[in-house]
């Protein structure tokens, strides 16, 4: 098959870093090539280039065998490159038909031809499986549904490349089996595809080659049903990752967080408990309900009945504010969006939640802030320079650990952590584990929010299952697997214990 794109000994620097060092690529027309390395290691700059919003130092970029002389993202977009961020880029005010054809709306005479717009979004709708119509608003459809019409537009560019960057991060099972079925389609029409993701486990079902990228370089590329997976973890990480899921389990102590029939929107009559030295893992499909009553637990929405306590004490209701006094700190799913101020520095971000017993007279001392948020970034090993560089400048995994020092540094007793590892590399993912296991030698508990089960089975003591709102399962680490935890997530628990 033909090459649709080739890097040629592609170089790009950066003030102080070396980002990409001689990669050398190529994606052929139906196939998928997947894009796998620790953030940080040149993916998505390599895919910025190819979009045209970098341009390369040294080197060669060729799509269709002709070298681009100039790029740019109207120019990549033109030559037949569509992208497909993790951030989905669309317009939640505005309609599907709107979304898809944004820039290039078709004319009938010097008039926008709504009619033939609306007709064509259908049949990309359909064609993707999606009995929906194009004048819905975006904003109210799921997130699941919106991946499909990234794709959708994409489609309607009549794109012949497609960059995946994280596509099934925030989809449930049933959505990632759509979305595997459309790529397939894509491929049968000689659509080439690079897939970057951090879950490799899904890799083997839809990769046909698999890059590995390290530091800039590129390890190697091979045939994914030639590499096993321990051997790519390794050559992601440079090292051997020996447990992904370092747990050294230990006797739990006095029952720390206790949701005692609790009710609010999301979730229902919901009881659960959380001890110290304990990682209680809560599972679920997405919109199962889970974040829902972390964020209740930590008082930003409200409930309507039932009780939280924290150390036989009730929370004050809606009231982050009391919850971070009381020993609750809640590390969220979208760690951008809630858990960091990205236009602040890393120091900034680490102190926001001392400030008062940090400086009780009020007077700001920053070599003091240096000094107390140097020790955690060596301790937890957070990759930068200096405290004083600006979050939004950070990968995934590294901001993850600035949002960790920050309720480090408040010493809590409770920690939430709603799906702690999304978006983040292998070896970054060890090192939030360790963290994990560290926290709760130290006396403290954890209730981890996750929808990636090995993450669940691996780091978990007990296993709280949710559907639906409610709690349909509780299971001992020792007696949970894969399949039971997915039978109380799809509320066919009565069955699953039948069967036991």
């Amino acid at each position: 098959m033909k090459n649709l794109v080739e890097f040629k000994h592609i170089t790009k620097r950066f003030p102080g870093v070396l980002a990409l060092n001689d990669i050398n690529l190529e994606l052929k027309a139906g196939e998928v090539h997947v894009l796998i390395g620790e953030n940080g290691a040149g993916k998505s700059t390599l895919m910025k280039i190819l979009s045209g919003a970098y341009r390369q130092d040294e080197g060669e970029l060729l799509i269709d065998g002709e070298a681009v002389k100039r790029n740019s993202p109207i120019i990549s977009s033109s030559l037949g490159i569509g992208m497909i961020y993790q951030e989905l880029n669309l317009i939640p005010e505005l309609s599907i038909v709107k979304n898809i054809f944004l820039g290039s709306e078709r004319k009938k005479g010097i008039f926008d031809d709504r009619e033939g717009m609306y007709q064509e979004a259908e049949k990309y709708l359909q064609m993707l499986h999606l009995d929906i119509d194009p004048n819905t608003l975006v904003k109210d459809l799921g997130v699941g549904t919106q991946q499909m019409v990234e794709i959708a537009k994409a489609v309607s560019k009549h794109s012949k490349v497609l960059v995946l960057d994280e596509p099934t991060s925030s989809l449930t099972d049933s959505e990632i089996r759509e979305l595997f079925s459309i790529i397939r389609m894509l491929k049968e029409q000689g659509v080439g595809m690079f897939y970057i993701s951090h879950r490799l486990e899904e890799l083997y079902e839809i990769g046909d080659r698999v890059t590995i990228m390290r530091d800039g370089a590129k390890v190697g590329t091979y045939r994914l049903d030639e590499i096993r997976m321990n051997e790519m973890i390794e050559k992601i990480a440079g090292r051997k990752i020996e447990n992904l899921y370092p747990r050294n389990r230990i006797p739990h102590g006095e029952c720390v967080l206790e949701v005692k029939n609790c009710s609010g929107v999301g979730f229902e009559n919901v009881s659960l408990k959380v001890h110290a030295g304990e990682i209680a893992g809560l599972s679920g499909l997405v919109g199962a309900g889970r974040t829902e009553l972390a964020r209740a637990i930590f008082g930003i929405d409200g409930y309507h009945s039932g009780e939280i306590l924290l150390e036989g004490k009730k929370v004050k209701k809606n009231s982050p504010r009391e919850a971070a006094r009381a020993g609750i700190g809640l590390l969220p799913e979208d760690r951008k969006v809630q858990g960091l101020a990205l236009k602040k520095n890393i120091r900034e971000n680490m102190v926001v939640s001392v400030l008062n017993s940090l400086f009780k007279n009020g007077i700001v001392d920053t070599k003091k802030e240096r000094t107390v948020c140097g020790k955690y970034v060596e301790e937890l090993q957070i990759a930068t320079p200096t405290v004083e560089k600006l979050a939004g400048f950070l990968s995934g995994g590294t901001q993850q650990k600035v949002v960790i020092a920050k309720w480090l540094m408040a010493d809590l007793k409770l920690f939430i952590f709603d799906e702690p590892t999304r978006g983040i590399d292998v070896g970054a993912k060890s090192e939030i584990y360790r963290l994990m296991d560290d926290l709760v030698h130290q006396g403290a508990a954890v209730l981890m929010i996750s929808s990636d089960l090995p993450e669940v089975l691996g780091m978990s003591d007990r296993i709280y299952v949710m559907s639906q709102g409610r709690i349909t399962g509780e299971l001992d680490h020792q007696e949970a697997d894969q399949k039971l935890v997915l039978r109380y997530a799809y509320n066919q628990g009565g069955q699953a214990d039948e069967e036991r």
